[in-house]
């Protein structure tokens, strides 16, 4: 064989080597589906309430005159010329100090407490000015971001404070091929503003028992390149181009040495 075809064999058999397929273990979701048993729970990982979030209290009773004060003033929506929308409830911001400013009640711890503890919170104080108060809460700005090997990366708005990591690969049109299955991370700011980080493997049904299934508000999901995408980043967007082209020529000077 002529020493340039042997060398082009050498170069087809190395790009062959750098674009090969990647196992089903590399790939699919939930492998072992099949073998899954619910035998622990995430139920302790509620949403808790953090410096910065935006809570929306209201109160209401059968007697709304004696709710009214207890609640902020309405604020005029923004709309166009055409088209005015409604006046809606102003929101608690959560303060450095864990803090928020209540109508009549005065400051009131809320970080690192879950929903149902600020509502209980609420009413044993509220309940000897309002009969039978209904208390309605929730984060207006539940948001998550994630980045990487997905198809529309970004940050996204979760409006009933509840989404998993795969509700959330959902929202951002799933992973690529390229993205690391088995290493997604989670970035996490806990109520002491600390950096959390936990680590989510896709291809094992052990994720539906885990803690950081759920994410929580301001969670940054980020979905790494496998390695192949890794070492593909090194070589030019034109290389299977090249290769396709290298293998016409040694086809051709296949046929051409043979006669």
């Amino acid at each position: 064989m002529p020493p340039i075809i042997a060398r082009l064999f050498s170069l087809l058999f190395t790009c062959s080597l750098l674009f090969s397929c990647a196992s089903n273990k590399d790939v699919l979701y939930l492998q072992d589906i099949e073998d899954y048993s619910n035998s622990s729970s995430n139920s302790n990982n509620q949403i808790r309430f953090k410096k910065n979030d935006e809570i929306l209290i209201n109160i209401s009773s059968s007697d709304n005159k004696s709710a009214m004060p207890f609640n902020l003033p309405l604020v005029a929506g923004s709309g166009s010329l055409q088209v005015q929308a409604l006046p809606t409830l102003q929101t608690y911001l959560v303060g450095e100090n864990g803090t928020i400013q209540f109508p009549i009640l005065g400051e009131i711890s809320v970080i690192g407490l879950t929903k149902q503890e600020l509502r209980r919170n609420i009413y044993g104080k509220i309940k000897k000015y309002v009969k039978d108060p209904i208390i309605h809460i929730r984060i207006t700005n539940f948001n998550i971001s994630i980045l990487g090997e997905v198809r529309k990366p970004g940050m996204y708005s979760v409006p009933n404070e509840r989404v998993s990591v795969i509700d959330a690969l959902s929202l951002a049109g799933d992973m690529s091929i390229y993205g690391k299955r088995k290493e997604l991370l989670i970035v996490r700011e806990n109520q002491n503003s600390k950096k959390e980080y936990y680590k989510i493997d896709l291809t094992s049904s052990a994720i539906f028992n885990s803690d950081s299934y759920y994410l929580q508000q301001n969670d940054i999901l980020i979905v790494n390149p496998n390695n192949a995408q890794v070492q593909s980043s090194v070589f030019n967007r034109n290389t299977p181009i090249y290769v396709s082209i290298a293998s016409l020529l040694l086809s051709m000077l296949t046929i051409f040495s043979i006669r």
